[in-house]
């Protein structure tokens, strides 16, 4: 019978058969093609007139007793008060204890309404009025679930159709924006580059088909797929689990609805689920764990994620590693190593690219520019919005963009890599200090790229995660803001001349090279929509700066890539190497000709399926290690044409700067970190120094990471 919104009456007859409605079938299958395919009858058998008495005697109730299999060993006993409808399979059930931490119970079946499903080797199903259509695995746990059943049309969170449903009934994830046009169907084992590439690449029709295809090859349209509780899961005290499958070593508990979801659980990775959630129409990956309240419908939440203290989510994708605590999310992709806490921050209709930080207050994507709610919002990777601050859509920012706390009214595009913008309200202005982090914060700067690389809880790693602060997308920013920077040095430095955009430049570059203050103000321009002026702070050693990063990364990364291959410097350096701009892909940096390729593949169907395609990503990252010597042997090869000369000619001087810059980013981080210990108002709820340390810690412990560091190899 198919669901309806009336409360109907029917004979009691054939209830437990006939899952899938007979025009579904094709021919050759019943509605338990598919559960056979999981479990198959071997090993099964009628019970036996003895055991039929024992079982009625404990209580036990079927209105077909010849629609009960069971499989050795088999103890009656083990199943009490239980009524069973339909074809129902049992054990091997032996009378054993089956525990989970303190929490003890044993094997069997007590107490429950079983319809048409398999209770596994020494499982253990306790309270349950109502258990349909499902497999509970070999050693499991479900104990005081209210109802727990599977519908002939589940989709366990994919957004596919069933044979003969409407194409409205599909489930998509609004990525990026509320209003639509970016929608992505969720599938078991999507990453965050299936996400950003479905998302992003609207105007690739093909590409858009096949992904569709892809994803409808992943899940069934047939009906009749049971539910799973896979082996050695525990769920217990939950209210309604429906069209939910659950991967083995699973942890829920105290769950008000799970409706419509892949669990995609393993025992290496286990996931849980805790008191008071209310999931619906979504993937939770590997490791995660989603507890005390959340809400989340219309996600993708993927391996070894926190969620939790009444989070929201909505039509959002979360990336590895990240965690959302509190706060309202909605219509977001995130990539891996997100953290957002604190009940008051809100992110909405946002491509936030990962490592990066909501500080409590931050409302990104406050407001929209146009009539509808159509804005977007695109943060590279280390965004950081700090306490209380405000941005509208849509707005922009490149690589670890510090917001301090201000309220910014106007749409933005941060084009400065690593910078600090202010919002002056006694001036009426915005202000930009470039390159702010590697100035005046190298321990955060040093300390975040340390902590991302060696908190990557995952087992198998689909997509290559980059967390350098200094890599090729980051390079690439550097190069776009000096040249901004001098643009913008130019035209302040005469702003009543004429100039073109290449003499202003000219002159910027002699200007900033020069060193020292500036006797003018340097102001921006196409970076904020209003009419108020956008300072730029310290752009003589923000320039300078930002040329120190380009030689650090680029003379590491060659010598790096030297010394793990057994060369010298020389050997390693790619002559003639080609500058690309490299897109983050969910968090892997790709050479942007590559992914054009990648693209092509899958439009041409050379690449076939999302298996291919996750192949398609390891084998570009077993590339990237080249990749990202070119990159760092072109970025050589641009300052050595900005100064007139060869390579050769400038390595003794930039392998000694490189060793100095060795030493002044340790002294950089520790001095950074010793601004806590300074600051006498930290010492003023302490007794003492030793209380402190105690709490504290020591400056020196504190600095306990691996920083940044150049290697010299021989020229």
């Amino acid at each position: 019978m198919e669901e309806s919104n009336l409360v109907t009456l029917a004979p009691l007859e054939g209830f437990g058969h006939g899952f899938v409605p007979e025009r579904f079938l094709a021919d050759g299958m019943d509605g338990d093609h598919f559960r056979f395919e999981r479990v198959s009858m071997e090993g099964y058998r009628h019970l036996t007139a003895e055991e039929i008495e024992s079982l009625k005697a404990y209580g036990n109730s079927s209105p077909n007793w010849d629609d009960v299999y069971v499989k050795d060993p088999f103890d009656p006993s083990t199943v009490r008060r239980t009524s069973l409808w339909g074809l129902c399979r049992l054990g091997p059930f032996e009378k054993l204890m089956i525990s989970y931490h303190d929490f003890h119970v044993e094997t069997g079946i007590t107490d429950s309404r079983i319809i048409s499903s398999d209770i596994l080797a020494n499982a253990a199903v306790h309270n349950c009025p109502y258990v349909s259509n499902y497999i509970i695995g070999e050693e499991s746990i479900v104990y005081r679930v209210g109802e727990l059943q599977t519908t002939n049309h589940a989709k366990f969170g994919a957004g596919v159709v069933k044979e003969g449903e409407e194409e409205s009934v599909r489930v998509t994830i609004d990525l990026m924006n509320e209003a639509g046009g970016r929608e992505v169907m969720a599938f078991p084992g999507m990453n965050t580059a299936d996400a950003w590439l479905w998302a992003k690449k609207r105007d690739h029709g093909r590409l858009m088909e096949r992904f569709k295809d892809f994803t409808e090859d992943v899940v069934t349209a047939k009906r009749g797929v049971y539910g799973e509780v896979g082996r050695h899961s525990v769920i217990k005290s939950c209210h309604i689990i429906k069209d939910v499958m659950f991967g083995p070593g699973c942890y829920v508990k105290g769950c008000n609805k799970l409706k419509n979801l892949t669990i995609d659980s393993s025992e290496e990775e286990p996931v849980q689920l805790g008191e008071g959630i209310e999931l619906v129409n979504g993937i939770v990956g590997r490791g995660s764990r989603v507890f005390y309240g959340c809400k989340a419908i219309r996600f993708v939440i993927t391996t070894h994620c926190n969620v939790k203290y009444g989070a929201r989510l909505l039509h959002t994708f979360l990336g590895d590693n990240s965690t959302i605590s509190c706060c309202e999310v909605l219509n977001n992709l995130v990539f891996p190593f997100h953290e957002e806490h604190h009940n008051n921050s809100f992110l909405i209709a946002s491509l936030v690219m990962g490592q990066s930080n909501m500080a409590a207050g931050a409302t990104v994507g406050s407001n929209h520019n146009s009539r509808g709610n159509d804005g977007e919002l695109v943060a590279g990777r280390g965004f950081w919005p700090a306490l209380s601050s405000t941005v509208k859509h849509d707005s922009r920012f490149a690589s670890y963009v510090l917001l301090t706390k201000g309220n910014y009214p106007s749409e933005l595009d941060i084009r400065l890599p690593f910078s600090m913008v202010t919002d002056n309200q006694d001036k009426g202005r915005r202000e930009i200090m470039p390159a702010y982090w590697w100035m005046y914060n190298m321990y955060a700067l040093a300390r975040n790229s340390w902590k991302f690389s060696v908190r990557d809880k995952r087992h198998d790693k689909p997509v290559m995660i980059e967390t350098d602060f200094l890599a090729p997308d980051t390079a690439w920013e550097i190069i776009e803001a000096v040249r901004l920077l001098e643009l913008w040095c130019g035209h302040s430095a005469m702003p009543h001349a004429v100039m073109d955009d290449k003499e202003a430049q000219s002159l910027g570059q002699r200007l900033l090279s020069q060193g020292g203050r500036l006797g003018f103000d340097v102001f921006a321009e196409g970076v904020e929509r209003s009419p108020f002026p956008v300072k730029i702070l310290k752009p003589s050693k923000a320039w300078k700066a930002y040329h120190e990063m380009l030689l650090f990364y680029g003379m590491k990364t060659v010598s790096c890539y030297a010394l793990r291959h057994g060369l010298s410097f020389h050997e390693a350096l790619k002559e003639d190497a080609k500058l690309y701009r490299f897109e983050n892909m969910g968090g892997q940096l790709v050479p942007s000709w590559r992914l054009d390729a990648l693209i092509n593949d899958v439009e041409s169907g050379r690449v076939g399926s999302w298996d291919s395609m996750h192949a398609s990503y390891k084998e570009l990252a077993r590339l990237y290690d080249e990749d990202r010597l070119e990159n760092a042997s072109a970025i050589l090869g641009f300052l050595a044409s900005k100064e007139g000369k060869q390579i050769e000619d400038l390595f003794p001087s930039w392998d000694r700067e490189c060793q100095r810059l060795n030493g002044w980013i340790q002294d950089e981080a520790v001095k950074t970190k010793l601004k806590d210990y300074s600051n006498a108002f930290r010492h003023i709820t302490y007794d003492n120094e030793a209380e402190r340390e105690a709490v504290l810690g020591s400056p020196a412990s504190s600095v306990n990471f691996t920083l940044p560091h150049y290697d010299k190899t021989a020229w």
